[in-house]
């Protein structure tokens, strides 16, 4: 792609959900419209950005009516495990607990 968003390559909308599609989408209008005010003040630095957005907006489009075809596959959503449920995390304290304890038991040793 020799023109367009390097963040929005075709690869990389097929793995993004439909709401964050949605998401692109509205950000990529929005930056349309702020660019063609720009055009229309004389402020506009790089007219190839006007032509990269339309793109962007187009390949969006795209990837939305393949998937209702059923041409593209929706990506299958990501669960995402709780806090609580994940591994618990070490922390200083509980690493220095092992060495007190063998600290403890030498001591007692020593004792006896």
């Amino acid at each position: 792609m020799a023109i367009g968003s390097k963040e929005l390559t075709p690869v990389e909308l097929d793995t993004f959900e439909d709401s964050r599609l949605a998401e692109e989408l509205r950000k990529a209008k929005e930056e349309l419209f702020n660019l063609r005010f720009q055009s229309a003040t004389g402020q506009l630095e790089s007219h190839g950005r006007l032509r990269a957005v339309k793109r962007d907006i187009a390949r969006i489009y795209t990837i939305v009516r393949e998937r209702e075809l059923g041409i593209r596959a929706t990506p299958a959503p990501v669960e995402v495990a709780p806090a609580a449920e994940a591994a618990p995390k070490k922390t200083k304290k509980a690493k220095a607990a092992p060495a007190e304890e063998a600290a403890v038991a030498e001591t007692t040793e020593e004792a006896k």
